[in-house]
């Protein structure tokens, strides 16, 4: 009797699971429709752009291509004059490992001056990287940055604490290991919506304030 019950509930859950996926991949998509951008000419204006972390390299010490490309467009937004300041957020648990530190010093080799770019060692998860550009750096308007599938759900969750966000559109991949990005995606999204309706899930570190310097507003740069 236990072990019926048991095939019961394992059968129920296999044929669940991929309902609340699939929910959870088309709620997120439709609240952050409309708000995604490719091209840097086309998107609005905002002050600071919160550009995700990732590792720089893969695990075997390979270039982290999903890094390369969010830096990439980061400069590319900053250079079209679209965004004043760069927030770089990401993982800084271990001295060992310090996404932030590794943006920011991706971004000066690119020639972006580094008193625009701010750290966010406490991005520890993208809802604490959103939360605390608010919380933390006070934008209530942000331009996210990473690959579309990532600026989906970031924009969702910005949304659902009531910040104003819009995405920019880093380069895709199309590999195994993108692939595989893809699927730990569909549980994330998932998890993102367990966080806002069910859990309540706050950053786990704020901390006091940091002013933002206003800076001179920059046009296009030139192609000459």
């Amino acid at each position: 009797m236990i072990l019926k019950r048991l095939l019961m509930l394992l059968l129920l859950g296999v044929v669940l699971l991929p309902i609340v996926l699939l929910c959870s991949r088309y709620v997120v998509t439709k609240e952050s429709r409309w708000r995604l951008y490719d091209e840097a000419i086309k998107i609005p204006y905002n002050k600071a752009a919160l550009v995700l972390g990732c590792s720089p390299y893969t695990r075997d010490g390979r270039t982290n291509l999903f890094f390369k490309y969010r830096m990439d467009a980061a400069v590319r937004l900053y250079e079209a004059g679209k965004v004043e300041v760069l927030i770089v957020s990401g993982d800084n648990s271990t001295h060992q490992y310090d996404e932030p530190s590794a943006m920011k010093e991706a971004l000066i080799k690119r020639g972006v001056p580094s008193d625009v770019i701010y750290c966010d060692y406490a991005g520890f998860r993208t809802l604490d990287s959103v939360i605390r550009a608010r919380e933390i750096f006070q934008q209530e308007n942000i331009t996210i940055v990473s690959q579309k599938f990532h600026n989906q759900r970031a924009i969702f969750l910005a949304k659902k604490r009531g910040i104003q966000a819009i995405g920019y559109n880093a380069r895709e991949l199309r590999s195994r290991s993108s692939l595989k990005t893809r699927v730990r995606e569909w549980f994330a999204r998932t998890k993102s919506l367990l966080d806002i309706y069910v859990l309540n899930r706050q950053p786990k570190f704020l901390g006091p304030t940091i002013e933002i310097a206003d800076t001179e507003i920059r046009g296009p740069k030139s192609e000459d």
